[in-house]
């Protein structure tokens, strides 16, 4: 299943960044919660520890983890780190949403 979630070659370098700061954490956590102005929303998290839970996604030694409940909602998405106009940040490409906000960050199903 974790095959189903991909990471891009600029989200696992960016990862690898972050972390290479962050001495105590060893991974990037991906969780969907209720709210945002589309109904769901991404949140990322540095996280220290994997879950019993958690399904790791790993590429180019970055690792980033996504819990059961919210990997039913990223099934078939690929995660990028995109640096734009409107500033860095790690994006979703979720094949699940029927509607997202402009910002990217909250989505519909």
């Amino acid at each position: 299943m974790p095959s189903d979630i991909t990471l891009t070659d600029r989200a696992a370098e960016r990862i690898n960044e972050i972390l290479a700061g962050e001495p105590d954490k060893t991974a990037l956590r991906l969780a969907v919660n209720g709210g945002g102005c589309s109904g769901f929303q991404y949140e990322f998290e540095l996280e220290s520890q994997r879950g019993d839970d958690d399904i790791a996604i790993e590429k180019n030694g970055a690792t980033m983890l996504i819990d059961q409940v919210s990997l039913v909602y990223v099934l078939g998405s690929e995660i990028d780190f995109v640096d734009e106009l409107i500033g860095a940040q790690f994006a979703v490409k979720n094949p699940n949403a029927t509607a997202s906000c402009g910002c990217g960050t909250s989505f519909t199903i």
